[in-house]
């Protein structure tokens, strides 16, 4: 039986500070690890199992120390749904724009007919999209972004492998409901699928995957992955310095998720983060800077779990 959380929280924390501590020096044949630093990595792992067992899916937990680049992962190689998530390389892809001029903050960007207001600001719809997730801001972006491939082109270019964007928001949604795209706006479409097809009714009212959509590999990354682009950013490799601190800061703020990957966390500690939700699914992936002034990137997905949000939660956390 899984331990509770909280008993393991106060194991997991000694683990990371053991982990985390400098690899010896290598020799010929490549690096030595200590016996206390195994036992720490085993008992870390251990962790991570505890964790993964409370949930009746499959669990991604990568942590990236970034001073050392050490890592550690469960399932860390294998591919998840961003949902959310996705939002970080929209953001990096409008600020490296307007890094190269092409736009700035202030510039208004044009919205739906189906939305109240004719057009936001940059700066307004990047406050939205990490803030508070808001689809419709997002949306806005990655057309201004030049669509989906723009985005993606930009994550690769960063050298971030097994991290793909396929879609926007909308489509995305469309494909994890399982319906087709149709004329008008998305929640339009979603509320007349939801009221003439009682298993969509069924598997939103009881928040059950859509196990066809978690095993497509569009708009998905693997925990590793993710952590790569967190690095990139954190470490000034995807953004110019002003950037990098307007983006960290802004999801700094970020409103939803605070039973996640934040709820246990020490108060001395910050975190920059995001997060991601769908029917059977849950994400959070950030940025941890400890009051000793270290930091790691961590993310972690929950797919196909029928157990709940507040347990997708409680693993997070």
């Amino acid at each position: 039986m899984a331990m509770p959380l909280s008993r393991t929280f106060g194991a997991m924390l000694a683990a990371l500070g053991l982990f985390l501590a400098p690899l010896p020096t290598a020799d010929a044949f490549g690096p030595v690890k200590s016996a206390s630093q195994q036992t720490a990595e085993e008992r870390l792992l251990a962790q991570f199992q505890s964790f993964a067992a409370l949930s009746d899916g499959t669990v991604g937990i990568a942590v990236q120390d970034l001073s050392t680049g050490e890592e550690q992962s469960l399932n860390g190689d294998t591919l998840f749904p961003m949902a959310s998530t996705y939002k970080v390389a929209v953001a990096g892809k409008i600020l490296s724009m307007a890094d190269a001029g092409v736009l700035a903050l202030q510039d208004q960007v044009p919205l739906g007919p189906a939305l109240p207001a004719k057009a936001r600001s940059v700066h307004d719809l990047i406050d939205l999209m990490l803030t508070h997730s808001d689809n419709d801001a997002t949306d806005a972006l990655v057309a201004r972004a030049g669509g989906p491939a723009a985005i993606d082109g930009w994550v690769k270019a960063l050298g971030v492998k097994a991290l793909r964007v396929d879609s926007d928001t909308a489509h995305l949604l469309y494909r994890a409901m399982g319906i087709s795209p149709a004329a008008g706006s998305f929640r339009r479409n979603a509320a007349a699928a939801l009221e003439a097809d009682s298993t969509l009714r069924e598997r939103d009212a009881r928040d059950m995957p859509n196990i066809a959509f978690t095993l497509d590999p569009r708009d998905t990354a693997t925990p590793r992955a993710m952590n790569a682009l967190l690095a990139a950013i954190q470490l000034g490799k995807a953004l110019k310095p002003a950037s990098t601190v307007y983006l960290l800061g802004m999801m700094e703020r970020c409103h939803t998720g605070k039973a996640r990957l934040k709820g246990m966390l020490p108060p001395s500690a910050r975190i920059a983060h995001k997060t991601g939700s769908l029917n059977g699914y849950g994400g959070d992936v950030g940025i941890v800077t400890l009051s000793d002034g270290r930091m790691f990137a961590i993310s972690v997905f929950v797919m196909k779990d029928y157990r709940g949000r507040e347990t997708r939660d409680r693993i997070m956390a």
